[in-house]
């Protein structure tokens, strides 16, 4: 960047002040009225495009800052080094890339790169990552939220144990001490009688003592005699009354204590805390958007159409003998190849890119739909039987069956998405399953059919319902965005796929058709039928790099399709 771009660089080259109009890239300084008018005419800079330096004050600050020399030999860039991704003067190129073998001339690069795949990608890359941030946030802030709740939710279960344990040892302490009044009450009243009866003795016996003072003084000799034998039977039989409630233990000494239960007394010392807070990190089920296999950087630029249903003309570019009896999923592996899968024989078939048989991998169990997943591996689906709830790995160089994933479902369609599989779950609506951690998830609740299919693009989830003949968009989280039904063009949906602009491809098994519906659900368009060779249609799948569509009738063919 000019050290100063609000004067005219050729008139301050003068020692002349004037401000700056426009900005040249390609001359890398600012240029006034009238050395814009030379600029314009000569010929080694007629070509130069211009902007206004109101515009060119828009551009970034960090973009402002970039060299669009080179700083060491203060030369103009001319080439690209593909190899060590750099721009490069003509001195850069003696002195470090002479046997370098990709090196490109600038203007080839440059050429219409802001309508480039790799400005676009860039800009989808900005564009997925910032909803990815959004859904972290989202998720960060909710996660917040909830353990606040959680807290006062622990509190309010402290608070209530604890109300329980007081309401629990109050009712123990009531039923103790009626307890103990019963008993005392009992105790008491067996000594009651005993106590009045032996206070009548005693009165008895003083009575008798007073008779005999009385006796002595004052009677003859008849009347003690005669007194005493009568006093003598009385206390024969009070003695005999006190020694029979010594045998009957009325006088017992009856004592009360209380034997506490080992449990209680031992309640304060053995139980030191109340519980214990537990916190558990479970893995992030968020499903990221990743442009994978994808560089985003300057290469040679390629305009990009993208498509449209409108412009949509799909070339065959082969057609395949399966000889299956049921296509029942498909999918292309990056090398060109071809899988399809087939429920009936409970196999998989892979082909070659020119459409010959290249190997069969059979005898694994139970089989529906197959999508593949990287490192040359295919997931393949059990299906709708009850009895086979399970996904299997399988290494297509090893031929052979590497990881079962067990789930809680039937699975019938599958698609995959960052180290994720959602698959189609009958009556448990669509499932997300982790395979570092197996831990499993639900996207959405609804009742699914046992022949239904799912794909997905960037944060948007697509399955088809065979029994209500209609295609449905959702989020990840389940919200709905569109339904689609026309039961004029599409009868008995099976497959379903996306391109990478986000128009949704179905197959009408019964209409022997393939329709594409636009990315917001209001448009559709058929485009391949029965005139195309389709014969019950059942599968499909789009190669988003290259635009590529495989369409597989249920029986005997499939074919390959161009959509540049």
């Amino acid at each position: 960047m000019a050290s100063n771009w609000t004067v005219c660089g050729v008139c301050d080259y003068r020692h002349i002040t004037k401000p700056s109009n426009v900005w040249c890239s390609e001359c890398d300084e600012g240029l006034c009225e009238e050395c814009k008018i030379h600029h314009d005419i000569s010929k080694g800079t007629r070509s130069h495009g211009t902007v206004s330096i109101s515009e060119y004050q828009e551009l970034p600050n960090n973009v402002l800052r970039l060299a669009r020399s080179c700083n060491k030999h203060n030369a103009k860039y001319q080439l690209f080094c593909k190899t060590h991704d750099c721009p490069c003067c003509k001195k850069c190129v003696v002195e470090s890339h002479m046997e370098c073998t990709e090196l490109t001339n600038i203007d080839d690069i440059t050429l219409n790169i802001i309508s480039s795949n790799a400005f676009l990608d860039i800009e989808q890359t900005l564009s997925e990552n910032a909803e990815n941030i959004k859904r972290l946030r989202i998720n960060r802030e909710d996660n917040l939220a909830s353990i606040g709740k959680k807290s006062r939710e622990i509190e309010n279960e402290v608070l209530e144990t604890r109300a329980r344990i007081n309401r629990h040892l109050d009712n123990l302490q009531d039923t103790i001490l009626k307890e103990l009044k019963t008993r005392e009450k009992k105790e008491s009243n067996k000594i009651r009688p005993v106590l009045k009866s032996l206070i009548d003795k005693d009165k008895a016996i003083t009575e008798h003592q007073t008779n005999i003072v009385k006796l002595k003084k004052y009677a003859s000799q008849l009347q003690p005699f005669l007194a005493l034998k009568y006093i003598e039977k009385d206390v024969i039989a009070g003695e005999q009354y006190m020694q029979s409630i010594v045998k009957s233990h009325g006088a017992n000494e009856i004592d009360f204590s209380l034997k506490i239960k080992p449990y209680l007394q031992g309640m304060i010392s053995s139980i030191q805390k109340f519980g214990d807070v537990v916190v558990t990190a479970s893995p992030c089920n968020i499903p990221m958007q990743r442009r994978k296999d994808k560089q985003a950087q300057m290469m040679v630029a390629v305009v990009h159409v993208p498509i449209t249903i409108d412009n949509l003309a799909p070339k065959l570019l082969q057609t395949l003998r399966t000889e299956l009896e049921f296509s029942s999923g498909c999918t292309f592996l990056p090398d060109c190849r071809m899988v399809i899968s087939c429920s009936v024989r409970k196999m998989i078939r892979v082909f070659k890119p020119d459409g010959s048989l290249d190997f069969d991998i059979e005898d694994f169990g139970r089989v529906f739909d197959v999508t593949y997943i990287g490192d040359n591996t295919v997931a393949v689906t059990s299906g709708y039987e009850y009895s086979a709830r399970q996904i299997n790995l399988i290494d297509l160089k090893r031929k052979k069956v590497t990881k079962t994933l067990n789930v809680n479902s039937v699975n019938t369609g599958v698609a995959y998405i960052e180290d994720k599989l959602i698959y189609c779950a009958g009556k448990d609506g669509i499932q997300m399953i982790n395979l570092n951690d197996k831990s499993i998830v639900n996207v959405t609740k609804t009742h699914l059919d046992l022949f239904s299919y799912v794909v997905t693009f960037r944060d948007s989830i697509f399955y088809i319902s065979c029994d209500n003949m209609s295609i449905t968009c959702i989020d990840f989280r389940g919200n709905t965005r569109w339904v689609f039904e026309n039961e004029s063009v599409l009868i008995n949906i099976l497959g379903i796929s996306v391109d990478g602009g986000g128009n949704v491809y179905v197959v009408g098994e019964r209409t022997n058709n393939v329709v594409v519906i636009s990315p917001d659900g209001n448009h559709y368009r058929q485009i391949l039928t029965r005139d195309n060779g389709l014969e019950s249609p059942a599968v499909i799948y789009i190669d988003i790099s290259c635009n590529r569509l495989l369409v597989a009738n249920t029986k005997e063919k499939a074919f390959v399709y161009d959509l540049k």
